[in-house]
């Protein structure tokens, strides 16, 4: 019984570290195309810091055109199944130390893999784009994500003439969804 209890109470503590959440990007906007730079980080109190942290320019922005809805759901199945697939993810394992261009099915970025066992969807930055062009929309940028300090600073609003978004993140029993809505 007591490694039954031992073993439930490490499961517990492993997936509470674990990326398991997806990000979904809502571009509610008809104007604007989204690009930007999604980040992961370890954002425990622990040992790693804010380390690791990985972001997705490879070396192009993930583009979200208006009115559509990107999902990744962790760095490999994203690949399959989202409208702007990160083919590179660029890892940072600590301060000072060089950042590695990892593929999306490396085994240190499948579920389970140690990079994703220790990261969770952080924040964004972006920069909107009149729809269907490559023109951008000068006002309407920044950076956006969760406010979990120390490791992030950016706020989790983003507020502009042009248009406004939102980082929040909602639970549903053991699932974990993080949402950027842009409208």
């Amino acid at each position: 019984m007591k490694m039954f209890l031992f073993m439930l109470g490490l499961c517990s503590v492993s997936s509470a570290y674990a990326q398991g959440g997806m990000l979904i990007i809502q571009n509610f906007t008809t104007n604007y195309d989204f690009h930007g730079i999604i980040y992961a980080n370890n954002n425990s109190a622990g040992a790693g810091g804010c380390y690791p942290m990985i972001s997705s320019k490879d070396p192009e922005a993930i583009v979200v055109p208006a009115g559509a809805t990107a999902k990744y759901e962790d760095y490999r199945h994203q690949f399959a199944s989202s409208i702007s697939p990160v083919t590179t993810w660029n890892v940072s394992l600590g301060p000072g130390s060089s950042v590695s261009q990892r593929p999306w099915n490396h085994a240190s970025l499948i579920p389970g893999g140690v990079i994703s066992a220790n990261t969770k969807w952080s924040m964004c930055k972006f920069q909107m784009y009149h729809a269907g062009t490559s023109v951008p929309q000068t006002y309407f940028n920044g950076d956006i994500g969760g406010t979990a300090l120390p490791c992030n600073t950016a706020p989790d609003n983003v507020a502009t003439a042009w248009g406004n978004a939102k980082w929040f993140t909602v639970t549903s029993g053991t699932d974990v969804y993080t949402y950027l809505i842009i409208q």
